[in-house]
């Protein structure tokens, strides 16, 4: 029994990403770094529950993850409540490499750059699951939002690797079982209630990133 509640406890849940997302969304417009985290280890979740094809994403965000709550739990901490904040506090304190990679190669604000892009990636690809039909396959629907997001930032070789991993996909269905949401109906309701508040929180640093020319970091 408690192998089979451990089992229920793992299994992604939909809810769960939009709940972490709705918090993350702050007073002004700031965005939670303990929030952002929590959505994004569903969305690891999420990945891993679909075998291996998106390791290159989930390895990397457990990584990246990890780090973010690092840099929270440290000595520095309250520095970096919101991405806001830690912007602010890297960037006065000369945190980041600007032009090139130095000194700090894993700071948080290009460790959750790298983040940021992939949550682009998620986002479109969940956007084109939730408007697709039984015919529609995933491989494309997965390539087509790579290619949109992600592509630009990997070297050629990577690029050729992930569109063949891609080609193995499970088709639609299986998708929307992992999301434990119900029904096909309700997981469809379900992603049109999350994706608007992903789309924001990506707004939102996306702005914030750009005002402060973060956008292409090392």
């Amino acid at each position: 029994m408690a192998d089979s509640v451990a089992a229920d406890e793992q299994k992604f849940s939909m809810k769960e990403v939009h709940d972490s997302f709705k918090e993350c969304l702050l007073e002004n417009k700031e965005v939670s770094i303990a929030q952002y985290a929590a959505g994004w280890r569903e969305l690891v979740r999420f990945m891993n529950s679909l075998g291996s094809v998106f390791s290159f994403v989930s390895k990397d965000a457990v990584n990246k993850i990890q780090i973010l709550v690092n840099f929270l739990n440290g000595e520095n901490g309250s520095h970096y409540v919101t991405i806001q904040s830690m912007i602010k506090y890297e960037l006065e304190n000369e945190l980041v490499d600007i032009n090139k990679r130095g000194s700090h190669p894993e700071s948080g604000c290009r460790t959750l750059l790298r983040l940021h892009r992939t949550l682009r990636f998620m986002e479109l690809f969940m956007e084109r699951l939730r408007t697709s039909t039984e015919d529609c396959k995933t491989s494309v629907m997965c390539t087509e939002s790579y290619d949109e997001s992600l592509a630009r930032h990997h070297p050629r070789v990577v690029r050729a690797a992930v569109r063949t991993a891609f080609l193995i996909l499970p088709g639609r269905d299986r998708f929307f079982t992992v999301m434990n949401a119900g029904t096909p109906e309700q997981v469809v309701a379900m992603l049109g209630d999350a994706l608007p508040l992903i789309s924001e929180v990506y707004r939102i640093t996306e702005d914030v990133y750009a005002q402060h020319n973060l956008l292409e970091i090392p």
